[in-house]
């Protein structure tokens, strides 16, 4: 019961934080330009109205993106505050991001797209790696500090199975963790709170995820900077677009050529079938 208490508090506590924080939006940069041309000309009553006006819409625009059309224009908006104020923007979005991330909650692929369109190739990459990382690792904390006997109890058979594979495989863990990252037998986030009940050291955590996400991060993140990029179905395809797109799918795919060459040579690899039992990947 305490664990119960102490997960409800920390989960109120950062979605309070979260709320806040999207509530002190500062001043865009058009309500600033607007009130400098009108200066002089305008009352200061009547200059605030255009800006109060934009204020009001733009917090309840900030929201988790559910469709491509909704991150669209996340992304629009946040690229708009991002020119005077990147500072709020890179928190707003490391603050989201470790939320969802930390308390396996869906849809970490939007933002990593976001991620792209709003800060770059190379931004946005070492943004969705580290993001990842940290959120799965504090996602891994919670669930050794507060889930442990919940989640025997909702997944008895996933965990058994997931221990005997650790067991199996312990003289090359960390190989075995990079293929469950690149080959998700089992969903990351299942991955992410199982990990300490079957006793998976954090540091080799740690390092699998960073690692072993880092061709699915990284196609979602040139996916959200050809989506900030492309305005009509002829940009996207175009023959730059998907020479782009090839090359972002060969790159993405040898790691994981390579994982899966090793592990057919070292390591004990089972699928279970629907009937229960387990079968050896070839």
């Amino acid at each position: 019961m305490r664990s119960l208490v102490g997960l409800i508090t920390v989960v109120a506590a950062a979605s309070l934080y979260l709320y806040s924080l999207s509530l002190y939006l500062p001043a865009g940069p058009r309500k600033r330009s607007v009130q400098s041309a009108e200066a002089g000309h305008v009352s200061e009553e009547q200059q605030q109205q255009p800006g109060d006006s934009l204020d009001e819409e733009e917090p309840s625009r900030l929201k988790f993106p559910s469709d491509l059309e909704e991150l669209r224009e996340l992304a629009e908006l946040l690229q708009f505050y991002k020119t005077e104020h990147t500072g709020y923007v890179l928190l707003l979005f490391c603050s989201a991001y470790l939320y969802k991330q930390s308390f396996a909650i869906p849809g970490s692929s939007f933002l990593n797209i976001l991620a792209g369109a709003i800060f770059g190739p190379y931004q946005g990459l070492l943004l969705a790696c580290v993001l990842t990382t940290v959120g799965s690792t504090m996602c891994f904390l919670l669930s050794q500090f507060f889930g442990k006997h919940y989640i025997v109890n909702l997944f008895p058979d996933k965990v058994s199975t997931l221990q005997r594979k650790v067991e199996e495989n312990q003289d090359c863990l960390f190989f075995f963790l990079l293929f469950l990252r690149f080959f998700p037998m089992t969903p990351n986030w299942f991955l992410n709170m199982s990990a300490p009940i079957v006793n998976i050291p954090i540091t080799f955590f740690f390092c699998s995820v960073f690692i072993g996400l880092l061709p699915y991060n990284f196609i979602c993140v040139q996916t959200g900077v050809m989506l900030s990029e492309v305005s009509s179905l002829d940009d996207l395809f175009s023959w730059e677009r998907l020479l782009q797109l090839l090359a972002i799918a060969c790159m993405a795919l040898l790691p994981g050529a390579l994982i899966r060459r090793f592990s057919q040579k070292r390591l004990k690899l089972g699928i279970q079938s629907q009937n229960g039992l387990d079968k050896k990947v070839q």
